[in-house]
């Protein structure tokens, strides 16, 4: 198995054997979790996708795009994928888009900013993006229909390579990590690039790691599978950043075809349905 698929793996079985069972109030399903999970992997080793089911890929490639965009309006992302559209408001807009939080809700372009200084001080350890709003997030004063789950991350150059560790706040084990893992390294690929490096080292450490009680089932099928299937590379093209930032579509279908035709998963587990929260 990819290394990626083996930690991930392990993840899931620590969680089965050694979770708890915390009832959640505004899904009404009871998760089991465990505090504390991190996933490290070398993306010269391979991008992390995984193997061991099938995940959408054109899916997580066209949301980092439109996160890239700074948009909170998903009319880009529809003709894509729906995903974030249970998550609107009244006015059209999510008002937890990570792409609007890095890029406008917090007076300045936290991403081009990033760009910037990385350039001028690669060996700086101030490279943060932050996504979690603390004046109305959490706490129990947020009325918005989704709060960030990936909260912040930080970057850093070393050795030639970029690496990315994000942090996260609460992940859904069986639907959500492996997206959020390939979208992010996805994302520091894209970085890299822009910034004349290779990519290193993704860290993807969560708070609340969970498995829905409706997710069991495919959990414990999930833990029966092996393969020998091989890793995957990504290589960007040159330019992507500004071209994620442009809305280029072309460029979703280039990295989509890129990964797609390297990827050889296993079969989807079927049955597994998004659980959506109040809030």
């Amino acid at each position: 198995m990819t290394p990626f698929d083996l930690q991930y793996k392990q993840a899931i079985r620590d969680i089965m054997d050694h979770g708890y069972d915390v009832p959640n109030p505004w899904s009404g399903r009871t998760p089991r979790m465990l505090p504390g999970v991190t996933l490290r992997v070398d993306l010269n080793e391979g991008f992390p996708l995984l193997t061991l089911r099938k995940i959408p890929l054109k899916l997580f490639v066209a949301e980092q795009i439109w996160f890239l965009m700074g948009e909170n309006n998903p009319k880009w992302l529809q003709s894509f994928t729906k995903i974030w559209d249970d998550f609107l408001e009244e006015d059209g807009t999510i008002q937890a888009a990570y792409g609007y939080r890095w890029r406008h809700h917090f007076g300045r372009d936290q991403m081009d900013a990033l760009i910037t200084h990385l350039t001028e001080n690669p060996h700086s350890r101030h490279a943060v993006i932050v996504t979690w709003d603390p004046s109305s997030d959490g706490l129990g004063v947020d009325s918005k229909k989704n709060l960030p789950c990936p909260y912040t991350f930080t970057v850093n150059i070393a050795g030639g390579q970029l690496h990315l560790h994000n942090i996260i706040r609460s992940n859904d084990m069986m639907l959500g990590c492996p997206h959020d893992v390939a979208g992010f390294a996805l994302l520091q690929c894209i970085l890299a690039e822009r910034l004349g490096v290779c990519p290193g080292i993704y860290t993807h450490s969560i708070s609340n790691a969970h498995i829905y009680d409706n997710h069991f089932a495919a959990a414990r099928e999930l833990l029966e599978r092996e393969n020998d299937h091989p890793p995957v590379s990504c290589v960007v093209p040159i330019g992507a950043y500004d071209r994620a930032k442009q809305g280029d579509e072309t460029l979703v279908n280039e990295l989509y075809r890129q990964l797609q035709t390297q990827y050889v998963p296993m079969l989807p587990i079927p049955g597994m349905e998004i659980t959506v929260n109040v809030y």
